[in-house]
């Protein structure tokens, strides 16, 4: 797809798109259960103090591009630079496009106390609240994408789970809440007076079920307010399951922060009855103290019925969970395992229920981390890949019998799983998918744009709206690299290595939610190179036509007549993959540096007459000649032949275009362990550090980002994320850790113990990128370098050189799936009001981390 058609998809087709899919799947039972219904409104953790019944919207409906990376907020920013704003009703925000005034409007509650208009979409609600003191609450509200307290970011309920409870110090006099109106045009707001200083909140549990047959410990997470000025330190949690106590330690909880917390569960014994008991939970300070307890329900099952399993995420420390739909064959060794990607909105214990049991193998139901999450690309993949490891560590599976399957967002994950690792795979078989999410998108659009004007008219497209979105996009060289950074989601790009293994695509042949020509233009291309797919349409079928819209027996018929390829038995082999940071590895294959980052680079392997390689975009090269049993004396790269000895592994690396036998190559370089962008550092168990050197401001601002992103982090990604202060880091104590830097040389004193040699120093009131020096508090930046003391781990810096600049890297959308982050991006204040455009720098670091071997563009 085109640049210029991904800039030119509108805010009005992807609302009425995420609408349609969402209304959709509410529509229909079981897999599809909607889990925002389940939205809380009762409170337990204090007494209401206010409801929030009257305030004013801003709508602002945007026809044209967006960036996702940098998306333009004139309304935060006008809130972020000034805090204290106060608007009142009929005034004039701005004039639009069209000529016509954006004016605040007044609005009230429903009887639900509730603002709830389809009006409300595309808009903004101002509220405020006056306080007589400084006093601590609980700000809750839902349907929201994100807001503004009193000018600092804090994360939304997008999803209108009612989950949100941010501690927050009301000051006396006027209290400002600017909220994003999110998914659905509704939004709830109101003040809770917190029953304790830190409690246990029931809103967002994790928990295992527990089974007779296992006798090992469980892990569970629930989430601690800590509402108070103070550090929550050496706290633990006590567990009691049936008379079994568990205790459990309690990461520093910083003040006016919410944490999911980890906890240990015991097991039980195998004549246990099967049914749902009581597990008491015990919150105890420092002097063992109980200062909060909760009663949760778990249900006790055998491990021969649907269950769900609970494991520690190595990305964050947090407690994820995947369901199972266990065989029917209790003594079948070496069975099968179907790894089963769940669609928008589905919890991942409704995708295992659908399935009906199997004679021959396991379905393992991941999560994405949420039941949106991350469209199973970003940390959905990961969390994907860290299933599949736990499971088959578990079910000890036939190697050759791994299967991949999905529906509807997760026919995507089936879809884009499937190209980035396939040769973990012995089939897939994408279900109601769409390849692409960008190209889904702009399907979207363009059948929109094929609508009569009279019609489009009606939905708010006049003819001059019609023209601009038809305006080709000119983007800047800066932006064009941006762009290169989500090459690896490009899963078209790289559609041929859907030859490692046979493809079965089931649609449903009268879906309009992911439209049956999407599957029809899969099936045209498959049909250009492939030799093993099938494609079926459901007759008559919708989007979701009961459980056999993804549990449908000719899938698995297809499968079980294929098995993953033995690595002795490939005479042919292509691999593709956008970095290798992300997928770098087929079979014995390595692709370890490229010449270009984030440009697709490949392999072409050949053993019919001679053991022979063609790359493209491809600098050092492993071939793992022990996974062979072959005698293989020489091979040849790119048209030169080198002697090798058989059963080794062999290091090639090309040079101005000439290949070179090497020695395996310094884990201090860029390769498949740790290779950028910016997204990337948030991950090994990762740290965030933020500054208390700098002024009451920076100090303030810099505690509030590292929160924002942990709250962030925890709704997207059901994530624990530990947040210290720049004073208590100390790099052996946080080993092999990734780590997030916040603030700048001169105010966070972490910097001088990662960053003293890096390529890039930002400090007060200047940045230098090698040899370029820019001064000004404008500038904020965001990139990533490999932690020297570590052998895989990352640091990733967010900064700024003062307050300007500072408040430019408010927003986080480096934690969203599908925005496009390079190692570096430099930006200056603009940036909140004039997104990409005010992009300054954006640049990729050589293979050794360099400026010099790297790609910079300059705006």
């Amino acid at each position: 797809m085109q640049l210029k058609n991904y800039k030119k998809v509108s805010s009005f087709v992807l609302i009425l798109l995420i609408t349609t899919v969402q209304f959709a799947q509410q529509k229909t039972g079981n897999i599809v259960e909607y889990f925002g219904k389940e939205k809380v409104n009762e409170i337990s953790e204090g007494k209401l103090l206010h409801v929030f019944k009257n305030g004013l919207s801003l709508k602002i409906q945007d026809f044209t591009f967006n960036s996702s990376s940098f998306p333009k907020e004139p309304v935060f920013d006008k809130f972020l630079m000034n805090p204290t704003l106060k608007v009142s009703e009929n005034e004039v925000f701005d004039i639009d496009y069209l000529g016509n005034e954006l004016k605040w409007e007044a609005i009230s509650t429903d009887e639900t106390n509730t603002f709830s208009n389809k009006d409300l979409k595309s808009s903004y609600v101002y509220l405020t609240y006056k306080s007589n003191s400084e006093k601590t609450v609980l700000f809750e509200a839902s349907g929201h994408t994100m807001l503004l307290i009193n000018g600092l970011p804090h994360e939304g309920d997008h999803y209108d789970f009612g989950w949100n409870l941010i501690p927050l110090k009301l000051k006396k006099g006027t209290n400002t809440f600017i909220l994003k109106v999110g998914r659905f045009p509704r939004i709830r707001a109101r003040l809770i007076e917190p029953q304790k200083p830190v409690q246990f909140t029931s809103r967002d549990l994790t928990m295992p079920d527990i089974l007779v047959e296992e006798t090992k410990d469980y892990k569970g997470a629930i989430r601690v307010i800590n509402a108070s000025n103070n550090w929550v330190e050496n706290y633990t949690i006590s567990s009691n399951l049936l008379g079994t106590q568990k205790e459990s330690k309690v990461i520093a909880i910083p003040p006016m922060s919410v944490l999911k917390v980890p906890f240990s569960i015991a097991s039980v014994s195998k004549e246990t009855p099967l049914e749902q008991v009581d597990l008491q939970l015990e919150l105890k300070d420092n002097k063992s103290q109980v200062i909060s307890n909760q009663t949760v329900k778990l249900a006790i099952k055998t491990k021969h019925k649907h269950h769900k399993k609970t494991f520690i995420s190595s990305i964050d420390g947090s407690v994820q969970y995947y369901s199972v739909a266990p065989s029917t064959d209790k003594n079948l060794e070496k069975q099968a395992l179907f790894l089963s990607v769940h669609g928008a909105s589905v919890e991942a214990v409704n995708q295992a229920n659908a399935y009906e049991k199997k004679d021959w193998g396991n379905v393992i139901a991941p999560t994405n981390r949420r039941p949106f999450g991350f469209a199973w690309e970003d940390w959905g993949r990961l969390d994907a890949l860290e299933v599949l490891a736990d499971a088959k560590n578990i079910y000890q599976p036939d190697p050759s019998k791994i299967y991949l399957t999905g529906h509807s967002m997760g026919g995507h994950g089936t879809w884009y799983l499937g190209a980035t690792y396939p040769d973990k795979f012995a089939s897939i078989a994408p279900c109601a998918g769409y390849p692409d999410l960008l190209l889904y998108r702009d399907s979207f659009l363009k059948k929109t744009l094929e609508l009569p004007q009279e019609e489009l008219t009606k939905r708010g497209m006049t003819p001059e709206v019609v023209a601009k979105i038809k305006t080709p996009y000119i983007p800047t060289e800066v932006e064009k690299l941006m762009k290169r950074a989500g090459t690896p989601s490009r899963t078209l790009k790289l559609i041929r290595n859907y030859l490692h293994y046979g493809v079965y695509v089931l649609h449903g042949e009268k879906d309009n939610v992911v439209p049956t020509f999407i599957a029809r233009d899969m099936r045209e291309r498959l049909g250009k190179f492939h030799n093993d797919f099938t494609y079926y349409e459901y007759p008559d079928g919708t989007h979701w036509y009961g459980n056999h819209s993804l549990d449908w027996y000719k899938i698995f018929n297809f499968f079980k007549e294929r098995t993953l390829k033995n690595p002795n038995e490939i005479k042919n082999l292509e691999f593709y993959t956008g970095s290798p940071g992300v997928s770098a590895t087929s079979n014995f294959i390595t692709i370890h540096q490229q010449k270009k980052p984030f440009e697709v680079s490949s392999f072409n392997f050949s053993k019919e007459n001679s053991f022979k390689i063609d790359t493209d975009n491809v600098e050092l090269l492993e071939v793992d000649l022990t996974k062979l049993s072959d005698t293989i004396t020489n091979i040849s790269v790119d048209g030169t032949t080198f002697n090798v000895n058989s059963n080794s592994k062999v290091f090639l690396t090309a040079k101005n275009n000439e290949w070179s036998i090497v020695n395996k190559p310094s884990l201090q370089e860029k390769g498949p362990h740790r290779n950028g962008g910016f997204k990337d550092a948030f991950r090994h168990n990762v740290v965030f550090v933020y500054a208390t050197k700098g002024s009451t401001l920076e100090n303030e601002w810099y505690y509030n980002k590292a929160k924002f992103d942990a709250e962030t982090f925890w709704y997207r990604a059901n994530g624990t994320i530990e947040v210290i202060k720049d004073t208590d880091f100390n790099p052996k104590k946080y080993t092999d850790r990734n780590i997030i830097i916040y603030g700048n040389k001169s105010n966070n004193a972490a910097w001088n113990k990662l960053l003293k040699n890096s390529p890039i120093q930002v400090e007060d009131n200047l940045v230098t990128i090698g040899t370029k020096k820019l001064t000004g508090n404008q500038w904020g930046l965001y990139f990533t370098v490999p932690r020297t003391d570590s052998d895989f781990a990352s640091i990733g810096i967010v900064t700024a050189t003062g307050t300007n600049g500072m408040k430019a890297t408010y927003a986080n959308n480096y934690l969203v799936n599908g925005t496009t982050f390079p190692d570096v991006l430099l930006f200056d204040n603009t940036v909140i009001s004039n997104g990409d455009k005010a992009v300054k720098c954006a640049g990729f670091f050589g293979n050794d981390w360099s400026i010099d071997k790297g790609d910079f563009k300059w705006n």
